[in-house]
């Protein structure tokens, strides 16, 4: 197996499509890889189940989110909206 320190999860594809191509594939693998924690038990236990579904560890908690994290920018942006819209 070949060494993999620079390029790390992305050595897998060898020198196939670019280094800024594998770069960004490590950035958003070791982001969805991650454990995050859990909006009910506030443990860091939530991980990725599927395809923008994750699950609490801890508590059995399972809920959608974004792709790769469970909160993307975009539900951040509506979630603020909404709050700005009941402190009216």
């Amino acid at each position: 197996m070949p060494r993999t320190k620079k390029v790390k999860m992305a050595g897998r594809f060898g020198p196939r499509y670019g280094i800024r191509v594998r770069r960004s594939i490590v950035e958003i693998e070791s982001q969805q890889r991650k454990k995050y924690v859990c909006k009910k038990c506030g443990k860091k236990a939530v991980k990725r189940v599927g395809t923008a579904i994750w699950e609490c560890k801890s508590c059995g908690y399972k809920f959608a989110g974004g792709a790769y994290i469970p909160v993307s920018p975009a539900a951040k942006i509506v979630e603020q909206a909404v709050s700005k819209g009941k402190s009216l």
